[in-house]
């Protein structure tokens, strides 16, 4: 048991955490860099340490920083949020170390599930469909890394075994492209990631991103929680998020779930986490999983009526989970729109000043943030400044309650990707639902043709 937190992160996710700590009547400790000495999380914390200047690498991404402020304010656990140190295994292994709380996964499970090689292989143990490939790495010899993807068959996905966030993979359409793509990939894989290992499977044309989300006790007990989708992407990067995937047989998402809480139990997993699929021709393929909390989880949430952020600490506290798998219904439809601080259609970062900030409201509606009027938005880490949620009985209803709710949200003083979430709720294809991952780039490609 423990009753103090550190909170290692910032901006909305910091102030998420917060909240679910003192509904719970835990005392916290915000840690902060510099730049953000006057946001809400920090004024609203029981305790505030700052870790140093506005670069993350001395600040929250120091592990020696956050320790010290850990020690200094003797809080008994640490909350890595998402992003940062969230899925760093020495980390949490330092934090256990030093006699404290990591609330998320055991050190080992971060290892293994953060090792795209090994998570296939433990995954494939476990019965959870994967994208078609090898479960070992790429050899060094060039004519058994061509034997390999011509068994496969082209086109091919050529990705680094400790990537993510869309760096470290390249796709290969033709036998005499691959070996080139190899040698560039496995030195920006060693650059990126520390160590230049790959592996290579089938490249799904037109796949939807789809991803469960799991929580799972230190008890034996493991759930899942309905999907999400999460395909509107730009370079990888989610924009918009809802759930559960529409247009989805509910009983093979079930297959699916309870073959991911199954894969939980072989692997001694315990906290949250989220299984992410590629899905094409009614298959699920299994491509990697999260070892923490995602930033789409209020859409989750808004469905399934669970408070994922609580569970996670009480789970860290030794708690059995609060609920069972017969308990989980999927409620309604939630849709997540990110709003970012930057230029809707040019992408560019747009740090600044906050002249006006108004959010939306009514019934269905949730907004995270922690911004306010007169915030400075620093030009140093994520430009995610909100996230707003609709909920609704029907995915057209919860569709309707994003439309009003965008309309109302007003922010002046900086630019913000508003105007491309009103977009692109108005588009017919996305309206239909089940849209590929490539859909938001090809629309904004035909965008900048008319």
């Amino acid at each position: 048991m423990f009753n103090k937190v550190l909170i290692a992160n910032r901006g909305e996710i910091a102030l998420r955490i917060q909240r679910a700590c003192h509904e719970l009547g835990l005392k916290t400790v915000a840690v902060y860099s510099e730049p953000d000495v006057d946001a809400r999380y920090v004024r609203l914390a029981d305790e505030a340490l700052c870790i140093g200047p506005a670069s993350p690498g001395q600040s929250y991404l120091s592990h020696a920083a956050i320790l010290f402020a850990a020690h200094v304010s003797g809080a008994e656990a640490i909350h890595p949020g998402y992003g940062f140190l969230s899925e760093n295994a020495d980390f949490a292994a330092e934090i256990e170390a030093a006699g404290l709380t990591f609330i998320g996964p055991a050190p080992h499970s971060i290892r293994t599930m953060g090792d795209k090689v090994a998570a296939k292989r433990a995954m494939r143990a476990a019965g959870v469909p994967c994208v078609p490939g090898p479960d070992g790495s790429l050899p060094d010899d060039p004519d058994l890394i061509m034997r390999i993807a011509e068994e496969i068959g082209f086109p091919v996905i050529v990705k680094a075994a400790g990537g993510g966030g869309g760096r470290g993979m390249r796709v290969v359409r033709e036998p005499d492209q691959l070996l080139e793509a190899v040698t560039v990939t496995r030195e920006e894989a060693r650059r990126a990631f520390g160590k230049s290992e790959l592996y290579v499977e089938k490249f799904l044309q037109y796949p939807r991103h789809v991803e469960i989300q799991v929580l799972c006790d230190t008890h034996g007990n493991a759930l899942w929680l309905g999907s999400r989708d999460c395909s509107l992407q730009r370079r990888h990067q989610k924009v918009l998020e809802e759930a559960p995937a529409p247009g989805i047989d509910p009983q093979l998402i079930r297959h699916v779930g309870e073959r991911c809480a199954q894969a939980c139990r072989q692997i001694g997993y315990r906290g949250a986490g989220t299984f992410e699929f590629l899905f094409e021709d009614d298959c699920f393929y299994f491509i990697e999983m999260n070892t923490r909390l995602q930033v789409e989880h209020p859409v989750t949430e808004m469905t399934s009526g669970i408070d994922i952020v609580r569970e996670q600490i009480r789970i860290a506290q030794g708690h059995a989970l609060s609920v069972s798998q017969r308990d989980i219904r999927t409620q309604g439809h939630a849709f997540e729109c990110r709003i970012n601080a930057e230029d809707p259609f040019s992408f560019v970062p747009c740090p600044g000043k906050i002249e006006v900030w108004e959010l939306p409201g009514g019934n269905g509606v949730r907004v995270d943030s922690h911004i306010s009027s007169g915030s400075v938005v620093p030009p140093y880490y994520d430009s995610l400044i909100a996230k707003v949620i609709t909920h609704g009985d029907t995915r057209d209803e919860a569709l309707t309650r994003m439309r009003a709710a965008l309309s109302e949200l007003r922010i002046e003083g900086i630019r913000t990707n508003v105007p491309l979430h009103r977009a692109m709720l108005g588009d017919e294809g996305f309206q239909a639902g089940g849209v590929d991952i490539h859909h938001l780039e090809r629309w904004l490609a035909e965008r900048k043709q008319v």
